[in-house]
Parts: C-alpha cells; structure tokens; sequence
C-alpha cells in the first residue's frame, strides 16, 4: 500500500453511522476502507465532469443571471435539443 497520511475528520452522526454499518456489513473491512473508497468516487466524479467548484458556480450564476427559459416544458427542451442535435449532424455530412 502506498504511504498514507492520517487525518482526523468530523462526521455527522447520520454520516457515521452509514459508514459503521457498511463495514459492519462487510461492505467494508474498515471504516478507512470505507473513507478511501467515498474520496476516490468523489475525486473521479470530479475528474470526469472536468470542472472546478469555481467553473460550476459560474455555470450556475449565468443561467440564473438568463433568466426563464424560453421554453415552456421539458418536452420543448427536448424538442429543441433534437432538433440542433439533428442540424449539428447534417453539418458534419
């Protein structure tokens, strides 16, 4: 196993006793086993949507600075999205 560094951390009890009951599941041989795995999950979910906290609250501000949709319903977002899907498509013919 590589070199590990220990860290104290805070938990809530409901946080806690999710992790207690995982390992006494077996899910888990530790609760550090069980840690490790929640903080890879976190950092590969991170990794795989490619932006920073900082890049998701500007996302965030700029659709609410937009204003309401222009569509009425889901069904016109989806609608909508089709349709630039399908023109996007016959652009690359």
């Amino acid at each position: 196993m590589a070199p590990v560094e220990k860290m104290t951390i805070a938990l809530t009890p409901e946080m806690a006793g999710f992790i207690r009951n995982a390992v006494e599941a077996g899910d888990y041989a530790s609760t550090s086993d069980a840690i490790r795995e929640a903080v890879r999950e976190w950092q590969e979910r991170r990794d795989l949507l490619g932006y920073t906290i900082e890049e998701l609250r500007d996302l965030v501000n700029d659709g609410l600075a937009s204003g309401p949709s222009a569509h009425e319903s889901m069904a016109d977002v989806k609608a909508e999205a089709r349709r630039r899907l399908q023109a996007t498509v016959e652009k690359t013919r």
